[in-house]
């Protein structure tokens, strides 16, 4: 008995690890796939909802919009078309969480820097302050590449309306006028069909792993 065992000891040891492995394969294939939401107004927190779509549950996306960036190039939804993206609102003479959330962005930028089918959009909510010399400097000072990543300024109202009532990014309400003012650490991920797939935390580390992961769910539901 031992002689026939040591005779195929190879072979019942192939077959043992070929079992394991068809099990692995169709244990994975039984597991349902991890799709992001996509994000309705009625599902966000109604305080970061304009009050003329909090009870929108479906095809809500983000507006069609015209900024300037950092180079006083004309960046429209035209130049994310195509592309997901991480959308954010901040300006460079913010002292408190922008330059944290910056130093964030920068490091997804240096993840997806070969990455063909992700960008990254910053909107300046003091565009009286940042005009396109301001972002270039700050572009410059933060190593941001200009192919990967716009800084943009521009109409108040256009950038405030879009932070309310597309991105559903801030929770107090406001007309875009002269005293107001916006201030979010929400970064927002933006798929191909400019939909809303998921809100993070720009100024913690956990939610910009969080981010990168929700990243390589969202881009892998394209290749399904």
């Amino acid at each position: 008995m031992k002689t026939l065992f040591a005779k195929y000891r190879l072979f019942l040891a192939v077959l043992l690890l070929l079992s394991a492995v068809i099990i692995y394969l169709f244990y994975n294939a039984l597991q349902p796939k991890k799709m992001l939401p996509i994000y309705q107004p009625s599902m966000v927190n109604p305080e970061l909802v304009d009050s003329t779509l909090q009870f929108k549950r479906k095809y809500h996306s983000i507006g069609d919009f015209s900024l300037t960036n950092q180079n006083g190039k004309e960046i429209t939804q035209k130049d994310y078309q195509d592309k997901i993206y991480i959308a954010d609102f901040f300006f460079t003479t913010c002292p408190t969480i922008c330059p944290i959330m910056t130093n964030n962005m920068a490091d997804i930028q240096g993840h997806i820097l070969n990455d063909e089918e992700v960008m990254l959009l910053s909107h300046s909510v003091t565009p009286e302050i940042d005009s396109v010399a301001q972002l270039k400097k700050y572009a410059l000072e933060k190593g941001v590449n200009d192919s990967k990543w716009n800084l943009v300024t521009g109409d108040k109202k256009q950038i405030y309306e879009l932070a309310r009532k597309s991105y559903l990014a801030v929770k107090n309400d406001g007309d875009g006028g002269p005293f107001d003012m916006i201030h979010t650490e929400n970064f927002i991920l933006v798929d191909k069909e400019r939909r809303i797939r998921g809100f993070y935390d720009g100024t913690k580390e956990e939610e910009m792993d969080r981010l990168m992961e929700d990243l390589a769910i969202l881009k892998a539901s394209y290749k399904i």
